[in-house]
Formats: C-alpha cells, sequence, structure tokens
C-alpha cells in the first residue's frame, strides 16, 4: 500500500482490530433471564498500552513533580522503569529498590501498567564492575534473578536485553564479557533465568534496529526445542533526524508480524525543536505544531496494525530528555504542548468508549460494541435495584458477561 492507502484504511482497521462485541445477560437470584433490565457500560481503561518512560518520577509534593504525575497518569496506562545497571546499582550491594518500590505502587494505586528496562544491556557499566568475564556474567545473571523474582506480581514485563544486534559499540567491561561468551550465548541465558524466576513474566527483546540484523537475533533467540523465549518483540523508533514515511512504518510492522507475537514500538522519539550549532534548541511553536501532525500519523498507523500492542514515548517532559533533544509531551514547566492535547483527544476521545446504555431482550441479554479495555457494567430494573461490577472486553476473550440482579 501507498502512504495514503495505509492512512485511509486505518478507521476501518481500528474497527476491525480495536473493538469488539460482548453480551451481558442479566438474571435473577435464581438464575432466570430479566428482560427490561437497563444496562449502563463506561470504559474506564484501555487494552491497548499507550505508555511513557516514567524516568522522571519522585515522591517529592513539589509543583512540577505533582503536575508530572497528575498528568501522566491522566494519560497514559504503561510506563517503563528505569533498571540500568549503572544507576540503579551504583554501590555495589545496594540496588535502588526503595526507590522502584514506590514508583511501582503509585502506578498500581493509578491503574497503570508497568515494565522494567533493561536487565542487560553494555551501554554503560558500574564502576565498581570487576574485569573477569566469568565474574561479570555470574553477577548479571544473579541481577537478572534476583529483580525478576523479587517484582513478580507487581511488575512482570521486561526488556531482557536491549540492543543485542550490535553490542560492540561500547568499551566496558560487559562489553568484553559479551564478546568472550558470544553474542547469541549471551544474548539467550538472560532469557532462561528471568523465565524460570517468572513463569508468568513477559519477555522482550528490544533493540534501534528494525533490519535484517535485528531478524538474525530474534531467529536465534530460542531455546533447545526451537521455541521462541520471548514473547514480545520491541522495536524503537527514535525520529531525531526526522519523522518516519507512513511506508516506513506499515512496512517495519509487516516486517516483524511474521513472527507472529505481539509487537511494542518501545521508544518513540518525535521532536518539537530544531537542531543548532550548539545542540538541540527549546521546543519551538512552529515545529510543536508538526510534531502534532507527525505523531497523530504514526500513532493512527500503529494503533490500526493488528500486531502492534503497545506505544511508548521516550520522555514525557523536556526537563530530561535523551540527548537532551526537546521531545517531551509536555515543556520543562510541565505544560501541556499541543502533542499532549491530541494525544489526549485519540487515547481518551476518538479512541475511547463513550458510555454505552440500553435494556435487556426476552433472553435477559444486552450487545455492546466498544473499544477493547476495562468497563465498568452496571445494571438496574424498573424497582430501582442495581448493581455493578467491572469487567473486561478483550480481544482474544468471549465477551459475554454474566450479572446478577437480585
Amino acid at each position: 500500500m501507498t502512504g495514503q492507502d495505509i492512512l485511509e484504511s486505518a478507521k476501518e482497521r481500528i474497527v476491525q482490530h480495536r473493538m469488539g462485541e460482548a453480551t451481558v445477560r442479566i438474571t435473577d437470584e435464581g438464575g432466570n433471564p430479566l428482560a427490561g433490565v437497563s444496562v449502563t457500560a463506561r470504559q474506564i481503561g484501555h487494552e491497548f498500552k499507550f505508555g511513557c518512560n516514567i524516568f522522571l518520577w519522585n515522591d517529592e509534593e513539589t509543583d512540577w513533580q505533582l503536575e508530572y504525575r497528575r498528568r501522566f497518569a491522566e494519560l497514559l496506562n504503561y510506563a517503563t522503569f528505569p533498571f540500568y545497571w549503572h544507576s540503579f546499582e551504583s554501590k555495589r550491594g545496594k540496588p535502588r529498590y526503595e526507590y522502584m518500590d514506590k514508583v511501582t505502587n503509585w502506578c498500581i494505586q493509578h491503574r497503570i501498567e508497568r515494565k522494567g528496562h533493561p536487565l542487560v544491556w553494555n551501554y554503560a557499566a558500574p564502576g565498581w564492575l570487576p574485569t573477569d568475564p566469568q565474574e561479570i556474567r555470574e553477577l548479571s545473571d544473579i541481577r537478572v534473578r534476583e529483580i525478576v523474582s523479587r517484582y513478580r506480581g507487581k511488575l512482570d514485563t521486561w526488556d531482557v536485553v536491549n540492543e543485542a544486534t550490535d553490542p560492540w559499540r561500547f568499551d566496558n567491561p560487559i562489553t568484553e564479557a559479551w564478546r568472550t561468551f558470544g553474542q547469541m550465548p549471551f544474548t539467550i541465558e538472560p532469557f532462561k533465568i528471568a523465565r524460570r524466576a517468572n513463569p508468568e513474566a513477559t519477555l522482550l527483546i528490544n533493540d534501534y534496529r528494525n533490519d535484517s540484523e535485528y531478524e538474525k537475533v530474534i531467529e536465534q533467540l530460542i531455546d533447545e526445542t526451537g521455541k521462541p523465549l520471548y514473547d514480545v518483540i520491541g522495536l524503537q523508533s527514535h525520529m531525531h533526524g526526522g519523522a518516519w514515511p507512513t511506508e516506513k512504518i506499515w512496512d517495519v510492522c509487516e516486517q516483524f508480524s511474521r513472527f507472529d507475537v505481539p509487537l511494542h514500538f518501545t521508544e518513540t522519539t518525535i521532536l518539537s525543536g530544531l537542531r543548532t550549532d550548539d545542540g538541540w534548541g527549546k521546543t519551538d511553536p512552529h515545529v510543536e505544531a508538526e510534531q502534532v501532525v507527525q505523531v497523530e500519523r504514526f500513532y493512527t498507523v500503529l494503533f490500526s496494525h493488528p500486531s502492534v500492542e503497545a506505544i511508548t514515548w521516550w520522555d514525557f517532559s523536556d526537563r530530561n530528555t535523551w540527548m537532551a533533544a526537546p521531545a517531551g509531551l509536555l515543556r520543562e514547566d510541565m505544560s501541556p504542548k499541543p502533542v499532549y492535547e491530541r494525544l489526549m483527544c485519540l487515547i481518551k476521545g476518538a479512541w475511547w468508549t463513550d458510555e454505552v446504555t440500553g435494556e435487556t431482550d426476552s433472553n435477559g441479554e444486552f450487545t455492546l460494541q466498544g473499544f477493547y479495555g476495562t468497563y465498568k457494567l452496571g445494571a438496574r430494573n424498573s424497582q430501582d435495584r442495581m448493581t455493578s461490577i467491572e469487567v473486561n472486553l478483550g480481544r482474544r476473550a468471549e465477551n459475554r458477561w454474566n450479572l446478577q440482579l437480585g
């Protein structure tokens, strides 16, 4: 398809892949169907993961931090936590568990799903790390096992290995260990350890490479029986050099959908400022307007593709961004950019089901259609007796809900 074809057919695909029907059956205490009961369904959460890293979160009550947290919870349902070895455990034996526990609990309170990133990466090494490759590997394995086990049930999605396609770019002891044991052995073992530590976890391989070399890594990331060790393929999409054409967005999805697992766009950057001779400039009103156009196009294409199940923005505020580029959804003072407002209109507007109401038929049933996600379901009879429950309209679920009205 051409870029125009992809965009023109996106709305139809969104209805096909992001919406479904559910049937509510209302009965009395004896299991008899109740006709004429008023039914109300109100969406309260998305199944699709709209996320961002949450690296600026802290528990201080400063004005900017309160606004950061409010805006995050208002828009998003998915957060990526920083488990970089060099910063998470800057002093040996003293990982930042207290901080991680606080942000984890805050996200749980605000119904935000959680992912750890990354368990294994060689961008930087802790200053205390020994130089012996065997010792580094043992310490890395212990780290993976300990972290995944500790957060089981609270943080169950992990970027297990980051950027394994080209692990030779960085000069540090972790790179030397990776080179000693080999590209794939050093990549495969952490997945096995993470799986044993939490059999129910969702495990990702993640990379900035979206080419055939990354495909080769994925093809080899299997156990002795040939079964994939990963559950999800992570695709980075930093666009510091300009927004991807529509055809590229679609082609990347098609390229990696052949592995028949969900695709997560794990790190997405589209800028709202221009590069200067001294580096990146501040966010600019004219470029902010263009950012809106490009972000809406990018999100629309991905939301319409059946293989994609998550989009994570990188970073939330210009107060702290990768490469110091103006890439936030919020400005440094936490005021929302136009792109934040536009995403709100999409995520909580165009792609959100307003309240659905109706009455049960002679079989005590009422059928509704809505975007996949969590709903508050209520029923009220003519005697004004009422009840309510929380239900999930799932893409791969039967979506038949039974509700008893006493």
